[in-house]
């Protein structure tokens, strides 16, 4: 069978995993694309043994970049969820984590220039319409992926990139919280409903009988907590004016409790039907915006006169800092930027083999 070859590099952003594109690279008819993009990353399949994708949520990522036309504007960013076990491309959702390879990718191949030691990267994401100032280290002109940050969920230690977020708020729903309501009641639990970063549904984990520590075995053990929050997810999705999410990874879920490591507050976040190894940076995004504003699930778990920015979200894997630039205005919470620091690496530089009738 005849073969074509498409330059691919493959990265870890954060705490995920997977293939970048140069979009212009892929076929421009979208069916045509997620075609294509599932059978490099061998889905449907449990083990995606036929592709790149490495059978978790967080390995099974596309990120496609292409030069901008927009002003002030370096690269467009599209992020590809892939499912693992049914033939489905979601680009409805954003990846901080992965969003952290885009700058060192796109400086990589040449669509952005080295511009010293340090080369500002602006980056807009075509999912959510935002804006991201991407900071990578390029001394002598050459992207540096070692270095001594450490980030949870990730081994070792590598460059600093520093990630400014724009436009937060509102990207899916066009409001902080969908409902008008910091809290609503779905199915007789206290939730709240909110599109900060990512479109999400936060639940106190005492409200499942859970202390908020418990790991990926727990759930694995008993289905029945995560199936009621996908139950809920559904009839949320419907509230927020998604339409049925079914076969969307959006809304995300979120457990919260208290902190236990001398964070703010600790979540358990979902993706959406196993729980994330670590946690999403969209995901913290909107969990530290809630925390730091009135009468949400989040805020209500904040200790007595706390006071911390960034803001440390507690995970699985360790935590995660949010730093905030948000006020309140007029009885209105703006949120102005959200910052985040995260590493990432370049993994193999190459081609993927597609058959010429999916390329």
């Amino acid at each position: 069978m005849p073969y074509q070859k498409i330059p691919c590099m493959l990265m870890r952003g954060g705490t995920s995993k997977g293939p970048f594109f140069d979009m212009r690279d892929l076929p421009e008819n979208e069916d045509a694309r997620n075609r294509l993009l599932l059978r490099v990353m061998g889905s449907p399949d449990a083990m995606q043994i036929d592709g790149l994708g490495g059978a978790q949520t967080v390995t099974s990522k596309v990120v496609m970049v292409q030069p901008s036309s927009r002003p002030g504007i370096d690269v467009d960013y599209l992020f590809a969820q892939i499912d693992i076990g049914q033939a489905i491309v979601d680009t409805s959702p954003p990846c901080g984590n992965m969003m952290a390879g885009v700058g060192p990718f796109a400086i990589e191949r040449g669509l952005v220039a080295a511009q010293g030691e340090e080369t500002r990267v602006m980056i807009y994401n075509i999912n959510t319409r935002a804006k991201i100032e991407a900071i990578v280290r390029t001394p002598a002109g050459v992207v540096k992926y070692e270095g001594d940050t450490q980030i949870s969920g990730v081994p070792g230690s590598a460059a600093p990139i520093i990630l400014n977020l724009f436009d937060q708020v509102g990207a899916k729903t066009g409001k902080m919280f969908p409902t008008g309501s910091p809290v609503d009641t779905i199915q007789g639990y206290e939730v709240s409903l909110i599109d900060i970063g990512t479109v999400m549904m936060l639940a106190k984990a005492s409200d499942f009988n859970l202390k908020g520590t418990e790991k990926a075995d727990h759930f694995e053990n008993h289905p029945e907590i995560v199936q009621t929050l996908l139950n809920m997810r559904l009839e949320v999705g419907e509230g927020m004016g998604l339409g049925d999410v079914a076969d969307s990874v959006l809304p995300k879920m979120a457990l919260l409790s208290p902190p236990t490591e001398g964070g703010a507050i600790r979540s358990q976040y979902f993706t959406p039907s196993q729980l994330h190894p670590s946690h999403a940076v969209s995901g913290a995004i909107g969990i530290s915006t809630a925390f730091s504003t009135d009468d949400t699930v989040a805020n209500r778990l904040k200790a007595k006169d706390f006071a911390s920015n960034p803001v440390r979200v507690e995970h699985p894997s360790g935590h995660i800092d949010i730093e905030l630039d948000i006020e309140q205005k007029n009885d209105q919470w703006l949120l102005h930027k959200a910052g985040v620091i995260r590493t990432a690496n370049k993994l193999m530089d190459g081609f993927v083999f597609i058959p010429d009738s999916l390329a």
